[in-house]
C-alpha cells in the first residue's frame, strides 16, 4: 500500500512535531496516512469472527495471529476499530495484509472457542474453509450464533479458569496449522 501522506522525522518535519501527533512515548521516526479503503478486503479459506470484541489491543493482536497463519479477520458489530491506535500497533503491520471480512461472508464449518463445556480443540474436525468464531472478554457468544456447528474447548490443565481471547485464537490458528503440516 502507497501511503497518502508519509511524514519522516528530519527530512519533511521536524522531529519534535511527530512527537507531539504521536500517541507513543516516544517521537516515532515516521508517520504515514494510508486510505481505509487501500486496505485488504475478501475472504480466506480460515477466517477469526470476532465477536464484539472490544479490547483494541486483542483485536490487534488477532489480527497478527491471523496474518502468521494467512487466515482472515471479520469483526462483528460493537468490536473495537481494527485502526484505532492501540489495534494498530499490536497488529504491528499485519493489517495491511489481513483481508477484513464481511460478517455476512464467514465460511462453513464454524467452530466457537467456547471457555468450558465444548469438545476439546484436539478432537473437532479442523478442514478449510472454516471460522473460529471468538466471543467478547467480558461475554460469551450468543446461542443463535453457535447452533448446527461446532463448540470447542481448548482444555487448560494449569489453573486459570479461562484464556485470553487474542491467546485462544493464536491456539485454534496453531492448531488448524500443525494438522495441516502432518
Amino acid at each position: 500500500m502507497e501511503p497518502v501522506e508519509l511524514l519522516v522525522a528530519g527530512e519533511n518535519v521536524l522531529p519534535e512535531l511527530l512527537g507531539e501527533v504521536s500517541t507513543l512515548g516516544h517521537a516515532p521516526r515516521a508517520i504515514g496516512v494510508f486510505r481505509r479503503d487501500d486496505l485488504p478486503v475478501g475472504t480466506r479459506d480460515v477466517v477469526l469472527g470476532l465477536w464484539q470484541v472490544a479490547d483494541p489491543g486483542n483485536v490487534g493482536t488477532l489480527i497478527r495471529s491471523a496474518d502468521a497463519f494467512d487466515a482472515g479477520i471479520a469483526l462483528s458489530e460493537a468490536c473495537a476499530d481494527p485502526l484505532g491506535p492501540r489495534a494498530l500497533r499490536a497488529s504491528a503491520g499485519a493489517i495491511f495484509r489481513v483481508p477484513l471480512v464481511g460478517w455476512d461472508a464467514l465460511p462453513s464449518p464454524r467452530v466457537a472457542l467456547v471457555a468450558h463445556g465444548g469438545t476439546a480443540l484436539a478432537d473437532v474436525p479442523l478442514e478449510p474453509p472454516l471460522t473460529f468464531l471468538l466471543g467478547s472478554e467480558r461475554g460469551s457468544l450468543p446461542d443463535d450464533l453457535v447452533t448446527g456447528d461446532y463448540k470447542a474447548t481448548i482444555p487448560l490443565p494449569g489453573k486459570a479458569e479461562s484464556l485470553n481471547v487474542a491467546a485462544a485464537g493464536a491456539i485454534a490458528l496453531y492448531e488448524l496449522s500443525r494438522r495441516s503440516s502432518l
